[in-house]
């Protein structure tokens, strides 16, 4: 409900900020050292959870935690500000803002491009900012949910196949796969539920899923793609680097029409997750006879 806070002093950035002063130290082009940064980065995040989880505070430790690693209202709000730009035949401005979402190259995107390609990163997202990290929160409480979001936030800094981080982010990217692999799952499944279209989303949730280069992000992709009934993958461009990805449903490309589509149902299986994540920790702490 709150957001995140529009500065500096955001913990996500301050943890970056971090990151990247030990990378400046610890960089070399070997898996070993990658996998040392991640271990001492993800170690002291999980660390400084298992501290403030501890004592009479800890209840306001986990609200705090847990405002600090969820993105999913700033998710919306930048799916919000591309629909905008989008509805009023502005391309520059929706260029601009595409950023905000993903990281492929904007400069040329049509209309349509640029839809399908705020509809994708909604999807994804949808799990990486929302899900997983109530996901691990549940699972793991404090800890969780900052250990979560340390591996998820290395990898989108190193976990790439440049020439730089293709050793070296390895351990980074590997790990993401591993905590978002349920999460994604979940997405999927929470889309079924809570998507405009239940069959369709199924439908494509189970028949596309695995045809994404990616273990998680295609499970999430697949389902919005068939609750809104469009067709999603296609040609990317990062940079220098151009992605031919198959396709994904059954109708049309996605359009301008589809971006606020796609942030409703957003934000519905983030209000989805939240019950589901509540009632699951509630239910692990009761077995475990901490709930009376």
């Amino acid at each position: 409900m709150i957001g995140d806070p529009r500065s500096a002093a955001h913990p996500v950035a301050v943890f970056g900020r971090m990151a990247g002063w030990l990378e400046q130290r610890m960089y070399r082009d070997s898996r070993a050292a990658g996998a040392a940064y991640v271990a001492i980065c993800v170690g002291g995040a999980y660390a400084l959870g298992r501290v403030a989880a501890r004592g009479r505070g800890r209840g306001v430790a986990a609200a705090a935690a847990t405002w600090a690693v969820l993105g999913g209202t700033t998710l919306a709000r930048e799916g919000v500000a591309m629909a905008e730009a989008l509805e009023d035949g502005d391309l520059e401005r929706a260029r601009r803002r595409l950023p905000h979402l993903c990281g492929r190259d904007p400069e040329g995107l049509s209309a349509e491009e640029l839809a399908r390609a705020t509809v994708e990163s909604l999807a994804e997202n949808t799990s990486d900012a929302v899900v997983a990290p109530l996901f691990w929160g549940a699972v793991a409480g404090v800890p969780g949910l900052l250990a979560y979001r340390a591996v998820n936030t290395l990898d989108a800094m190193v976990g790439h196949r440049s020439e730089r981080y293709l050793r070296f982010g390895w351990a980074a990217a590997r790990l993401d796969d591993v905590a978002n692999y349920v999460p994604a799952r979940v997405t999927g499944l929470l889309t079924v539920l809570a998507g405009p279209d239940r069959r369709g989303a199924w439908r494509m949730f189970r028949r596309d899923g695995h045809r994404h280069p990616s273990p998680n992000a295609g499970r999430c992709e697949a389902a919005f793609a068939g609750a809104l009934g469009v067709t999603l993958g296609g040609t990317n461009v990062y940079g220098s680097r151009v992605e031919h990805r198959p396709t994904m449903g059954d109708g049309p490309g996605a359009g301008v029409e589809d971006v606020r589509r796609a942030v409703r149902v957003t934000r519905v299986v983030s209000v989805a997750a939240a019950v589901t994540a509540v009632l699951a920790a509630y239910a692990r702490r009761r077995a475990a006879g901490s709930v009376r």
